[in-house]
């Protein structure tokens, strides 16, 4: 594939990317008023073009897939007007041919300060931010000391899906790892339907199959499901077998980032995590 070619169509999956980001942001989610009926769900270009700061016409040629060079700052300002994720942020840059973004931006405006004072409050409750492709976004004291150092993974390996499946030391923790497993694959199947023709997800999955024998066994019997684990058993290190609920809550209407609860589901977990947990380590 010649440089030419390549080209084209990244920045033809790049419009694509923008107008899927788009749709999913409604009017009052960026304080604008509805202004009437829409044609289309989300944001319209000319109101993306306002609040990122760039020309509506610039910003049109940048989703029509048009040869325009795009500088990091106006890309970062699409990003924070789009909301999107860590993730989501770095694949705008990819796919716009610029720089990786410095790491100080991998924390976007998706993960909002009252959700990360929500975490902090729930401690030592762990507390995970996740988005539909299973990438973490957010995580409090009690979800690292539950599961692991996550600070120590790869950027780019923060998904539980990945650490799930490819990591020994989160499959040890997850008393239940080989019954749930199946569900989670089927889930996550079932969420990758929005999600077809994204190059990130389609490399994830490209990823796990050739690493992972299980998740290509799963993933071949094209199993989807919307149920969510409610409980799931841990054996940690120092506390031993924990027992949690899970409730899952979401950002909006149409988001696809939910913040994930565990809570303990009897008196031995609560007292364990009291006595062992992130508090009690300071």
């Amino acid at each position: 594939m010649t440089g030419a070619v390549e080209g084209r169509l990244r920045r033809g999956e790049l419009g694509s990317f923008l107008r899927s980001r788009r749709a999913r942001i409604t009017p009052e989610q960026v304080g604008l008023p509805l202004g009437g009926r829409r044609r289309t769900p989300g944001l319209r270009r000319e109101e993306v073009a306002q609040l990122a700061g760039v020309g509506v016409t610039w910003y049109t040629w940048l989703e029509q897939g048009r040869d325009i060079n795009a500088s990091e700052q106006v890309l970062s300002a699409i990003s924070r007007t789009l909301r999107l994720d860590p993730h989501e942020h770095v694949h705008l840059f990819t796919l716009a041919g610029a720089p990786e973004p410095p790491a100080g931006e991998q924390e976007c405006a998706v993960v909002t300060p009252s959700m990360r004072a929500m975490m902090n409050q729930l401690d030592p409750y762990p507390v995970a931010i996740r988005n539909a492709r299973c990438d973490l976004l957010g995580y409090n004291r009690g979800y690292a000391w539950l599961v692991g150092d996550i600070d120590a993974i790869p950027f780019e390996d923060r998904n539980t899906m990945i650490q799930c499946l490819l990591n020994p030391g989160w499959r040890e923790r997850m008393l239940d790892w080989e019954d749930n497993i199946p569900r989670v694959v089927a889930s996550f199947r079932a969420s990758m339907a929005e999600h077809m023709a994204e190059p990130a997800w389609k490399s994830l999955v490209k990823r796990l199959k050739a690493e992972s024998p299980l998740f290509a066994e799963l993933w071949s019997r094209h199993d989807v499901t919307t149920e969510r684990i409610r409980t799931k058993r841990y054996r940690h290190p120092e506390a031993g077998l924990l027992t949690f609920d899970f409730t899952y809550l979401f950002a909006g209407n149409r988001s696809e980032i939910s913040v994930s609860t565990y809570t303990p589901a009897d008196a031995e977990t609560e007292e364990k995590l009291r006595r062992h947990g992130p508090a009690y380590l300071g």
